[in-house]
C-alpha cells in the first residue's frame, strides 16, 4: 500500500512543497490527487528532513492545498522498452501520441541512465554517412561522437535536423541502424513538419521520436532528452544498433531549467541561468559513446540555437567545451539562397581524423578536405578584398581563388535538404572543383593521390596533369 500525504504547505510556478513526508529520495516520481479526483504526476527535486519539493509535470493550476493528496511510488521516471518503440512517437515523457498501442515492455529503464565508465569507453573511429557534403567531406561524423549544430533564429537548422534523421546511415554490412528525435519546446506545425517528413520518407520505421511542444509543460520539457537517450541506450547497447540521436532544441531545454531554477529561487550563474548548467548538460552529453565489447554505439548531434547569433552565449559556450567540435551555420549563406548553409571555416569536427581514410570513406579523403579548406579560406579573402577594392585590382591569382569560392559554396556548400550523397559523391565533387587549379597548386595533396584521381576530372584547358 502507497503512503498518501495531504500536507501540501505551498505552491510556488510548478514546484509544490509537501510536509512531514517519510522515507522520500531525490528524482523519485509521485503521483498527486487533486480534489477532484484528477491525477498529475510530478517527480521529487529536494528531500530536506521531512520536507519535499515536488515539480509537478502538468503544472499547478488549479491546486487546491487542503484537498490535494500526494502518493509517493518508490521509484524514479521509467521508460517501457522494447523493440517496438522503433516507428512510433512518443510525448517528451514517453506517452504514445500517435494513436498506437502501448508499449508492452521488455523492460522498464530509469530515464537518468548511468555515466559509462570511462574505463570502458571505446575510441569513436568509424565513419557516419549523413549525405550532407560539408559535414561528410570537411566534418566528418563518426561512431559514439557528440557534434553539436550551431544555429540562429530563423535559420532553417529544422531542415538539416529533419534531413539528418533521414539520410544519416553507416556503411558495411549487417549494421542496424536507428535514429532517436528529441524536438523540446517546437511549435505544434514543426512537430508535424518532422513526423510528416520522417513518414513520408519511410525513416519513421528505424526512427523514434520524443516531441515536447512550446505549450508542455517546462518540466516536461527538462525531461524529454532523458526519455529519449533511454530508449537509445536500450537500442544501442541492448539491441546492438547504431544509434544516432537528435537533440532540438537544445536552448529551449535550458530556458527550462533556467526557469525551474528561478522558482526555486536558486542564486543564478550567467545570464540567469543555474551555476550546475554545465554539470546538467554534461549528464546528457556523455551518455553518448561506444562501450568496448559492445557492438551498439550512441552518436549525439545536439541542435541549439545561438541568442543574437552570439557563440559566447552560456549554452552554445558550455555545449562547446563538452562536445567534439561543431557545425556553425551562417546568415549569410542563407541569405544568398545556399542551403544547408553550413559555415565551413569555423566548423570543425575534432574527431575526422578519426573516422576517414582506407578502409573507412577513401585514402585520399584527408588531404582532399585540407586542400579544399584552405582553397575556401583563400578564396574568401580574395572576395572580401573585391569588396573593398573592387574585382578589378585583384591579382590573376586572386580572381582563380575567387572563382572557386562562389563555385565551391554553389555546388558543394549548397545541395538543398533532399539529395542524397554518397561520400563517394562528395569526394569526387571536391576533386572537381579543384582541377580550376594546377597540380603544383594543390601543395596540400600528395603527389601520387593527384595523380590518381585527378586525370578524369581535367579538362583540355592547358591545365598541367
Amino acid at each position: 500500500m502507497l503512503k498518501e500525504y495531504k500536507s501540501v504547505s505551498s505552491v510556488a510556478g510548478p514546484l509544490m512543497m509537501v510536509q512531514n513526508v517519510d522515507g522520500a529520495k531525490f528524482g523519485h516520481i509521485v503521483d498527486i490527487e487533486l480534489g477532484d479526483g484528477s491525477i498529475r504526476h510530478g517527480q521529487i527535486l529536494q528531500v530536506d528532513g521531512d520536507n519535499v519539493l515536488v515539480q509537478v509535470f502538468e503544472g499547478t493550476q488549479g491546486v487546491d492545498l487542503d484537498e490535494t493528496k500526494i502518493r509517493l511510488l518508490g521509484k524514479p521516471s521509467e521508460l517501457n522498452v522494447s523493440p517496438d518503440i522503433l516507428g512510433r512517437v512518443f510525448s517528451g515523457v514517453g506517452i504514445p501520441k500517435d494513436n498506437g498501442p502501448a508499449i508492452i515492455p521488455d523492460a522498464k529503464k530509469d530515464v537518468n541512465g548511468n555515466p559509462i565508465n570511462p574505463y570502458s569507453r571505446d575510441f569513436p573511429n568509424e565513419f557516419i554517412q549523413t549525405g550532407i557534403s560539408t559535414i561528410d567531406g570537411l566534418n566528418p561524423l563518426v561512431r559514439g561522437q557528440k557534434l553539436p549544430i550551431f544555429s540562429g533564429a530563423g535559420l532553417p537548422h529544422d531542415e538539416i535536423a529533419a534531413q539528418l534523421a533521414r539520410q544519416a546511415t553507416v556503411l558495411g554490412e549487417g549494421e542496424e541502424f536507428a535514429v532517436v528525435f528529441a524536438a523540446m519546446g517546437i511549435t505544434f506545425e514543426a512537430a508535424q513538419f518532422f513526423i510528416d517528413d520522417l513518414t513520408k520518407t519511410g525513416a519513421i520505421e528505424r526512427s523514434v521520436m520524443f516531441i515536447n511542444l512550446a505549450n508542455d509543460p517546462a518540466i516536461e520539457r527538462i525531461a524529454t532528452p532523458r526519455f529519449a537517450l533511454t530508449a537509445a541506450e536500450y537500442l544501442a547497447f541492448e539491441r546492438g544498433m547504431q544509434v544516432l540521436v537528435i537533440l532540438n532544441d537544445m536552448t529551449n531545454y535550458c530556458e527550462a531549467l533556467r526557469e525551474i531554477s528561478a522558482a526555486r529561487k536558486e542564486v543564478p550563474g550567467r545570464r540567469g541561468y543555474p551555476g550546475y548548467l554545465y554539470t546538467d548538460l554534461a549528464t546528457l552529453y556523455e551518455r553518448a559513446g561506444r562501450i568496448k565489447g559492445n557492438k551498439g554505439s550512441i552518436t549525439m548531434v545536439p541542435v541549439l540555437t545561438m541568442p543574437e547569433d552570439d557563440k559566447t552565449h552560456p549554452v552554445p559556450d558550455l555545449t562547446g567545451y563538452i562536445t567534439e567540435g561543431q557545425i556553425i551555420m551562417s546568415r549569410s549563406l542563407d541569405r544568398k539562397s545556399i542551403a544547408p548553409p553550413v559555415d565551413v571555416l569555423p566548423s570543425l569536427s575534432r574527431l575526422k581524423d578519426k573516422g576517414i581514410g582506407e578502409g573507412k570513406t577513401r585514402e585520399d579523403h584527408a588531404d582532399l578536405y585540407n586542400q579544399l579548406y584552405a582553397a575556401y579560406a583563400k578564396g574568401k579573402e580574395s572576395q572580401e578584398l573585391a569588396t573593398i577594392l573592387g574585382e578589378g585590382a585583384l591579382s590573376e591569382e586572386d580572381a582563380k581563388y575567387m572563382k572557386f569560392a562562389d563555385s565551391f559554396e554553389l555546388r558543394y556548400i549548397s545541395q538543398g535538404f533532399s539529395e542524397n550523397r554518397t561520400i563517394e559523391q562528395t569526394l569526387d565533387l571536391g576533386w572537381e572543383l579543384l582541377s580550376v587549379f594546377d597540380d603544383t597548386e594543390l601543395k596540400r595533396i600528395d603527389v601520387d593521390l593527384i595523380a590518381k584521381y585527378m586525370p578524369k576530372f581535367r579538362k583540355n584547358d592547358g591545365a598541367s596533369d
